[in-house]
């Protein structure tokens, strides 16, 4: 007999929250302490979305993919976590960057960018400045047309080195391309070049077990290995409006969902395009779906070690800088993300993760045998290039493992297995959703600006407020 993953949960809740990315689990917080019941919903064994991590044969712990964010972080944590969560944010050692175009060390900062810009790559002082100032004082109201690549190539005309030092590290973190606004990359950049890069100490599976801890505390249902199928609504005075969730194939009551689910998930499967207007589908169903990407896990055996070569050391064979070639198949890009045993405090162990960013597109059709073989091949050009780094690291790997946009796709369920959400126009009919459907919100990665861990978590709060409000409304006018 199968086992209920439901039991003992009640027939009706204030809220309930569809996943536990980062921007389901701040917002189910959030209304928790709102004095809101909360029931939290998880289809995977893991909470955390693609802030997880996954354990190995040999003793190993993978976070799933690369990970680093701004200092904002830890404002972020400190209010709508809790002091300790935020305690164990840290920056990284050092970032470098390695390609036919120029090496450098950096701590990726504004003072040690700038630095770099004026004396590696001869950039007058005062173009500097009025670059760094003006992408701070971009607005997301403002009605910029302008390209990242045409921004960028205003400020350095000519020089695809700059572009490449610029654009590398953001279209890692969110899947940015030269052909977006250039607001997508002047945010994201900004935040970053405020006091560096930053990450959680004790890994992805102390930073969700604690957020876990909370949540209970709080007094937040959590269940996982449970599926929302649909999202219940009713017609009341010539609307509809949000009534409940079908789960596990059990109906559970509520006055308001948050999905954090991929926005098309949320619109065109769960709640289902007969609950909304047909303008409102066509721009849902023109929305277009960020990048996704690959990763080479890499277990180093227990009692080896690796010499630090940084934290983050982003690489390259290709002689310029691409957004096509970095989410090509055959991409020459790669990141390679190093664990040492002082980001996980007591495990004297390391681990390696290499993130490629890719397109679903070209993974999705392929057989089982070609499917195999491709992630070999990402194996062993992931091991030939850190080789160069770490001569001889072949033997102290005892664990090796590669996954796709289609293993993205299969625990996360992301529309096209995307790894960043989608382009800068999903964020509109994220925001413009509960305007169509009462009682049904939205919080995860949209138009790239809100996409990375501090975006969602940010916009798990601006959400979580919206429902409160909605709760309390529907509440007096009941009264």
């Amino acid at each position: 007999m199968a086992y209920d993953w439901l039991k003992g949960i009640k027939d009706h809740y204030d809220v309930v929250v569809i996943g536990s990315g980062l921007g389901g689990l701040t917002g189910a917080n959030a209304l928790a302490k709102c004095g809101h019941s909360v029931l939290l919903l998880e289809h995977h064994y893991q909470l955390g979305g693609l802030a997880t991590w996954f354990t190995r044969k040999g003793g190993h712990i993978f976070d799933i993919s690369l990970h680093g964010f701004p200092f904002g972080m830890v404002k972020s944590i400190r209010k709508y976590w809790s002091q300790d969560i935020a305690d164990s944010i840290v920056q990284l050692k050092g970032v470098r960057f390695i390609n036919p175009q120029f090496q450098v060390d950096t701590t990726f900062d504004r003072e040690d960018f700038t630095r770099l810009l004026i004396e590696r790559f001869g950039i007058a002082p005062a173009t500097v400045e009025r670059f760094f100032t003006d992408l701070r004082a971009m607005n997301f109201y403002d009605n910029n047309t302008e390209t990242t690549g045409e921004m960028i190539a205003r400020y350095f005309p000519g020089r695809d080195d700059v572009m490449r030092f610029l654009m590398e590290p953001i279209a890692y973190a969110n899947g940015s391309t030269l052909d977006d606004p250039a607001i997508t990359f002047g945010i994201v950049f900004s935040n970053f070049m405020s006091k560096g890069v930053y990450t959680f100490r004790g890994g992805s599976d102390v930073l969700i077990k604690r957020m876990a801890d909370e949540l209970k505390k709080n007094g937040v249902e959590l269940r996982k290995h449970v599926a929302v199928e649909k999202v219940l609504t009713e017609e009341t005075g010539g609307q509809r409006r949000v009534t409940g969730v079908v789960a596990n194939g059990r109906t559970i009551c509520c006055e308001a969902v948050l999905s954090n689910a991929n926005i098309k998930n949320t619109v065109l499967q769960l709640a289902g395009e007969e609950n909304f207007t047909p303008d409102f589908i066509a721009q849902a169903k023109a929305v277009r779906i960020n990048s996704s990407s690959c990763q080479v896990y890499l277990g180093i055996r227990k009692g080896e070690t690796l010499p630090h070569i940084g934290d983050l050391v982003f690489t390259s064979d290709a002689p310029r800088f691409s957004s096509e070639e970095l989410v090509g198949l055959h991409t020459r890009s790669r990141t390679f993300s190093l664990y040492y045993p002082d980001t996980r405090p007591g495990s004297e162990r390391y681990t390696i993760v290499v993130s490629l960013n890719a397109t679903y597109a070209d993974w999705k059709t392929m057989s089982e045998e070609q499917y195999q073989t491709e992630k070999a091949r990402l194996i062993e050009e992931s091991l030939a290039s850190l080789e160069r780094f770490i001569p001889g690291v072949r033997g102290k790997i005892d664990w090796m493992e590669a996954a796709t946009p289609r293993t993205i796709e299969y625990y996360t369920r992301h529309w096209n297995g995307t790894s960043f959400g989608t382009k800068f126009e999903g964020l509109k009919v994220s925001m413009d959703l509960p305007s169509q459907l009462p009682g049904l919100h939205h919080a995860g990665s949209v138009g790239i600006i809100m996409s990375g861990w501090l975006g969602t978590i940010n916009y798990g709060i601006i959400v979580a407020n919206q429902i409160d409000k909605f709760l309390l409304q529907k509440k007096r006018t009941a009264a």
